[in-house]
């Protein structure tokens, strides 16, 4: 990773960032497209409620997955103490913003989608004694509301910590409607930024870890639960895994393309360098590659195994009216990033990047449908893709943008105080924050 850092100065920075809030156009048209996206929906429920549900479940399993992956890749950066990221992770903590919206949409699958997308909850008699009592819809629904409940909480207070340092140095950037959070942030600023600095750093360590871990085991379950087991007769070991690492790819690929549009808008490429962007290039391939590897090597167990408990899961999605969506996935999902980004000159020329990250976003979410919709319909005669799935979709991307926008336009869209303070190096060795003493080794 890159290690050469040449910051503006703090006044600089708020002369900078003073009017470079997204532009109203943009906000205007994720708004359309979410209301867009609704009318489709609630016309669904009147004419198709299954495919109304279905579209919206798939939809929500796509932006949830890549919306908690951006602040658990946040959470890593301060883990591991990096430098090279901090003049992107506030791009990634923007993520957060949908993350609430995607707890309230997860409510509403929960507890009013009834037999439209859970096959066990009445239209399939679980067989299994175990599995039956694990699919139990008080249980089902419990565990929906801990686990994303926790990632909410957790990743809402990891992103507050984290604003909350820039709004105490730049009180004034950020959009009117959020001056109230603004001055909640800023209320128990100490002023003594050395002591703030290795406080807050202290702080959100612990709160990185606890999201990193509520990320992994949350979405290991989730990841069961809303995608695996509408296929009453499927277990598979790599499955989880391979569900929030494909969304953590997208995560990569789309904090890519926002980074560059950032360093456009803001006039910041002094700041957010080339050097980032290989970096990112970096982690989109490296990622790119251990999905591809994990994904292939169940793929091959199963298929060497043969076992037909497993091996119809496949068969179906390479058969009848799913072969084609299938067959997409892993040419937009790993062969084209992959062999697209293996070389440095793709990376840094920017148009390739940008191809080829859109690329790894549609093959995700071909891949979120086809986890979905062969598991309900089975060998369908036609593909259930139409205007219901595309109008979703639309206001997916819609409400996604729209929530992100408000979310960066409340709040200094860099870490400004990590990039200005005098003490910025001093958290690369830790200290005790109440004696402003270095900490043995051992702790």
């Amino acid at each position: 990773m890159s290690q050469h850092y040449h910051y503006p100065t703090r006044e600089e920075f708020a002369r900078r960032l003073s009017g470079k809030s997204v532009p109203g156009s943009l906000k205007t048209a994720a708004l359309a497209a979410t209301l867009l996206g609704v009318a489709v929906f609630a016309y669904g429920l009147f004419t198709h409620a299954d495919r109304a549900w279905q579209a919206l479940h798939f939809n929500w399993l796509y932006f949830a997955v890549i919306s908690t992956a951006g602040t658990a890749f946040a959470a890593v950066q301060r883990i591991v103490t990096a430098r090279w990221s901090r003049s992107v992770v506030r791009f990634a903590e923007g993520f957060y913003a949908f993350v609430p919206v995607a707890f309230v949409i997860l409510l509403a699958i929960l507890f009013f989608s009834g037999e439209h997308i859970f096959t066990f909850r009445g239209r399939e008699a679980v067989s299994i004694a175990e599995k039956a009592a694990y699919l139990d819809n008080t249980y089902f629904v419990l565990r929906g509301v801990l686990f994303f409940g926790a990632i909410t909480v957790l990743q809402g207070l990891f992103v507050w910590n984290s604003v909350k340092m820039d709004v105490a140095v730049l009180p004034e950037s950020g959009a009117s409607w959020a001056a109230g959070l603004r001055a909640k942030m800023r209320a128990a600023w100490s002023g003594d930024e050395r002591r703030e600095l290795h406080t807050q750093h202290s702080t959100q360590g612990k709160l990185g870890v606890a999201v990193c871990i509520a990320f992994v085991v949350g979405w290991c379950f989730m990841a069961w639960d809303y995608s695996m087991t509408i296929s009453l007769h499927f277990q598979q070991t790599m499955y989880a895994w391979i569900v929030f690492m494909t969304g953590w790819v997208n995560m990569i690929m789309l904090l890519s393309l926002l980074t560059m549009w950032w360093r456009n808008h803001l006039e910041a490429k002094d700041i957010v360098t080339m050097d980032q962007l290989w970096d990112l290039g970096k982690l989109a391939f490296a990622f790119t590659a251990f999905v591809g590897y994990i994904s292939f090597s169940q793929y091959l167990v199963i298929w060497y195994g043969n076992m037909p408990e497993e091996t119809h899961f496949y068969r179906l999605r390479l058969s009848g009216v799913w072969k084609t969506f299938t067959t997409l996935i892993p040419i937009f999902g790993f062969v084209l990033p992959f062999f697209g980004l293996i070389s440095k000159a793709a990376k840094m020329y920017l148009p390739t990047f940008v191809l080829f990250a859109v690329c790894s976003l549609i093959g995700v979410y071909l891949h979120r449908y086809i986890e979905i919709y062969p598991s309900i319909y089975g060998e369908a005669t036609s593909l259930p893709y139409g205007l219901q799935e595309i109008g979703t979709t639309i206001g997916f991307i819609g409400l996604w943008f729209f929530t992100y926008f408000k979310f960066m336009d409340a709040f200094p869209v860099m870490r400004v105080f990590m990039m200005t303070t005098p003490f910025k190096d001093e958290v690369q060795v830790p200290v005790d924050a109440k004696t402003m003493e270095p900490l043995p080794a051992h702790e």
